[in-house]
Order: C-alpha cells, then structure tokens, then sequence
C-alpha cells in the first residue's frame, strides 16, 4: 500500500467517486510562516474565533480553507513562551464554553482487542506480533463473549472492538463472515450495547482480502450490528510522515475514502491525530484542515460524520529503536500536547464539537488538565487496554466512574455519562 500524495487510481475495494473526491478533500501541509513577519497572536486569536462564531449558522457550508489555512500557519508555528500559551489555553476554553458549555463527558465501555496478530509493521507500533512470537494472542470467541458480558454485568454501554490485521481472522474462507458472526456473536453476550469498531485499515484489510467493495462490507457489518467506527489509522494525513513511520499501511487518501464511505453508510465515526513524533506543524495543520473538510462534507451529504476529535499523543516507550531514538522522548511532552489540544479545538471550530482527552496516553492528571485547553470529555473507562500499554504509556489500563468523575469536579465542572454518540444515558438524566 503506497502512499501518493495524490493517485487518479483507487485502491482495491474502493469507491471510484469516493476516491477522487478524497483526493480533493485531502489537505496538503503549507510552508511554514515566517517567524519575523508573525502577525500579533492576539490578532490571529480574534480572527480565528470570528472565522468559527461566523460558521456556526450554516456549518455545512461554510468552511473557509484558505482562511483556516491562512490564519492556522499563524497559530500553529510560532515561537512560544508561557504568556502565549495562557493566551491560546484561554480562547480555547472561551470557546469550547461557548460551543458545548461546561458539562464534562465520559462513557463507561470496554475495550476488545481480539488479537495482535498482524501481517502489517508499522515503524512505530509496539502491539503487533507475528503467530508463535512472545507476547502474540488471539481470544477465543467465548473468550471475547464472556467479557462483553461481564462488561454489560458492569454497567457498560459500549464494546470498542480493535486488532491487528489477522490473516487467520477467516470463516469459510470469508474474512467478512468472521467479522458479521464476531459481531452477532457479541450483541448475543450483551444484548443493547453499542458495537463500536473495526478502524479503517480493518475494513480495508477485509474488503482487499475477501475481494469486495467496501461498500458491500459497510452494509453487512451495519446489518450485524455495527454501530459506528473508530477513526484510528489516520496516524498523520502527511505523505512524508506516513513514509517514515507506516509505509505498509493504507494510504492518507485511502484513509479519507474508507471514511467518507463509512460516514455515507450512516455510520459514524470518531477522528484523530497521533502527535508528538516526526511530524512538523505544518502536518498537524493540514491533517486537522482535512477533518474539517471531511465533516462538511458529511453535514452536506445530511450525514453525522465525526462524533469527535482525540489527539493521540506519540508513546515511544517501547517504539521501534530507530522512531524511539529519532523522536528523543519516551512519554509524550505535556506541555507540547496541552498546546496542540487548544490549538484543535480552535482550528477545528463548529465542525466537530466534541473534544476527548486521552487519559490512556496522558495519564489521567493531564487529561484533566486537558479540560482547561479545550477538551470536552474524558473517554471511557476501557476496563482493559493493550495496544497504548504495549508502547509503554503510563496512564493505565483502566479508569472507575468515580475516578474520571472525580478529575471533571477536581476542575470545577459538572460531569455526566453519555452514549458513544453522546447523547445522555438514562443513569445521568
């Protein structure tokens, strides 16, 4: 799987028209501003809260690109000290207060990663393995049964189903059939919970595997009772990054296709950033341009589009040794991250409301801290996790209700529970 910046043939599987209206979509990284001819941060600050105030009557049809473009070259590269930080952190709490309010969001879910079997090796991933290698797994289906059990036994609303691209993962010679059963299979062991799953990589690999249209793939698995899909495998929309940290994985104009099919089958799907690695920020601004562009084109094809936005920041703990030696740093840098979630929320505008820290990946103090630089929600409570502690993350594998609770009212915010798309569980009405 190549990565083009742009490619007039689609990939496998793939939607003709689709495919070139994602190359259309698919934003390219800028040039970076000159630093001595910066505009004042505060001007920069006024007009991209203008730009967003000014959208929010008619979203679908109004996103400035060029604007955004313009004024995010200002914003997101610039030399930074700690007055401007506050001055960033400041409008993007002004304007997520504005957008969404003070309500602090959380979902109680369990996390499902059914296997690391992988025939992919991304430069930066530390989950996947090979069959026989140590640390290799795949539960059984009663394995995966008995758990969505005992989450729904524990109050869950949502399964989040992710793995590595099992060769083996077939039923009748069908990688589709595996998937529809695992799925049927799961709505049996916990009946009413919201099946939220299968990345864009793993609805390729299927298509390309059983020899199908996405499409055809989409409507089955909705039909099985997939609810909506994770937005992982974006890594970074950047030609040059994807090269240097995933060059086997789907390319970032097949990422934007698989999601604008996704999004035209009705369902719904999260975004995302992993940051904090090789990428410059000239790629973090294009990347968030494309998922603003993404959503009106969703909202004008009457479509939900993303439920929302979460930074991932880059773990390298247990990275590769050349990333992990490239990028210098094992943790994520805080201050680095805080910064990029306020200058999300602000470039991201009316287009995708919600925004959700990562206490996974943060720990859950910086998470928090996150709802002070624009963040919205805390996540769930995943009540296990394998692919972030694998890289060597800190934050956990788990979180109580009491304690992500606890981290919203620590910050002087009402909190409550919602559904995967955020609508109010009966438990916090």
């Amino acid at each position: 799987m190549s990565d083009p910046t742009r490619s007039p043939h689609p990939e496998r599987g793939l939607d003709p028209d689709s495919w070139h209206a994602a190359g259309r979509l698919l934003v390219d990284p800028p040039e970076p501003p000159n630093e001595e001819s910066l505009p004042p941060l505060g001007r920069v600050l006024e007009e991209v809260l203008e730009l967003s105030r000014g959208a929010r009557a008619d979203p679908a049809n109004s996103f400035p690109l060029a604007d955004l473009r313009r004024l995010g070259r200002c914003l997101i590269h610039r030399p930074w000290d700690q007055a401007q930080r506050e001055k960033v952190r400041e409008a993007a709490d002004r304007w997520r207060r504005e957008l969404v309010g003070d309500m602090v969001t959380y979902v109680v879910n369990r996390n499902l990663n059914a296997t690391n079997h992988c025939v992919l090796r991304c430069g930066f991933c530390a989950f996947r393995r090979s069959p026989g290698e140590a640390g290799a797994f795949r539960l059984s289906r009663s394995e995966l049964s008995d758990r969505a059990a005992e989450a729904q036994s524990l109050g869950a609303t949502e399964l989040c189903l992710q793995a590595g691209l099992d060769p083996e993962a077939s039923q009748r010679g069908s990688h589709l059939d595996f998937a529809a059963s695992l799925l049927a299979d799961l709505r049996e062991a916990a009946p009413g919970l919201h099946l939220h799953g299968f990345s864009p990589q793993e609805l390729l690999f299927i298509a390309q595997q059983d020899n199908l249209p996405l499409q055809q793939v989409l409507g089955t698995l909705q039909q099985a009772g997939l609810g909506s899909v994770p937005g992982t495998a974006a890594e970074v929309l950047s030609p040059r990054v994807r090269r240097l940290i995933c060059p086997e994985k789907l390319s970032a104009q097949a990422w934007v296709t698989v999601i604008r099919q996704v999004h035209q089958a009705g369902l719904p799907s999260t975004s995302t950033l992993m940051a904090g690695h090789v990428e410059s920020p000239m790629d973090q601004l294009a990347h968030l341009c494309t998922l603003g562009a993404l959503q009106c084109d969703a909202w004008r094809h009457g479509q939900v589009g993303f439920t929302e936005f979460i930074l991932l920041p880059f773990v390298g703990a247990a990275a590769p040794p050349s990333l992990r030696a490239r990028v210098g740093r094992d943790q994520p840098d805080p201050v680095a991250m805080l910064l990029l979630t306020a200058q999300a929320r602000l470039l991201l505008g009316p287009w995708i409301r919600h925004h959700q820290s990562s206490w996974v990946k943060l720990t859950l103090p910086i998470a928090a801290e996150a709802l002070e630089w624009g963040c919205d929600d805390l996540g769930g409570t995943l009540m296990e996790e394998h692919i972030t502690t694998m890289a060597g993350a800190a934050g956990g594998t788990r979180q109580s209700v009491q304690a992500l609770q606890g981290a919203a009212r620590d910050k002087r915010r009402p909190v409550s529970q919602r559904t995967t798309l955020y609508g109010a569980c009966a438990a916090s009405r």
